[in-house]
């Protein structure tokens, strides 16, 4: 097998990490950021102090702790090494973006909120209709960041041998190569080289927002 034909197969590893994160973060994310915003104390405690924990701890230590966690602790079955991939990643980045989300929202003036309430608007109906560009507008540069290190955070994959795109580049080095390895830099610096560009024009997109 070829060495990029190889790579590529890591990198569409890379790329599903990658994918499903987002998809079960982006929206997860807004979630905890509703319950770390709650009128609720003892809810909106419990949400932040997790947040807490989520962020001042390393990835990898979380990767390992649901990979290994629940077979050492409880006896029970581990889950497969991709799902708890996803799981790690989902919830760990859900947090970074929580915290992004719940600084966007609190940036929008009262005044706003309050015109909502004087055209009869209800708080949701405010935030669908009024605030969420204005939120999505301020939010776009951390969270584009936050997307980048996503893609390099992928390389932690292989830590409970999920087959990514670095491990595929490692894997010739038994052979007495190296250069495959710095050949998958190429992989990281396309991929985010084609995100900038599309973070970029997204924020082009949203600049009749001045607020």
């Amino acid at each position: 097998m070829s060495v990029t034909l190889q790579l590529l197969q890591g990198f569409e590893e890379t790329l599903k990490v990658f994918a499903l994160t987002l998809v079960f973060s982006i929206p997860l994310g807004l979630l905890v950021c509703f319950g770390s915003m709650s009128r609720i104390k003892p809810l909106r405690w419990l949400i932040r102090g997790f947040i807490w924990v989520i962020r001042g701890t390393p990835l990898m230590l979380q990767l390992m702790v649901i990979f290994y966690g629940p077979g050492l602790m409880f006896h029970m079955r581990a889950l497969p090494r991709f799902t708890a991939v996803i799981v790690a990643f989902s919830i760990n980045y859900a947090c970074y973006f929580a915290e992004i989300y719940r600084g966007g929202i609190e940036s929008i003036s009262q005044g706003q909120w309050e015109a909502g309430q004087v055209l009869g608007l209800s708080r949701s109906q405010t935030f669908f209709r009024v605030v969420l560009l204005q939120v999505v507008k301020r939010i776009l540069p951390p969270m584009s960041n936050e997307i980048i290190t996503l893609v390099k955070d992928t390389a932690l994959a292989r830590i409970i041998a999920v087959y990514e795109v670095i491990w595929a580049g490692e894997s010739f080095i038994k052979s007495g190569l190296i250069w495959p390895l710095f050949y998958t830099g190429a992989f990281y610096l396309v991929f985010n080289g084609l995100l900038t560009i599309l973070f970029s024009t997204a924020e082009k997109k949203l600049n009749y927002f001045r607020g």
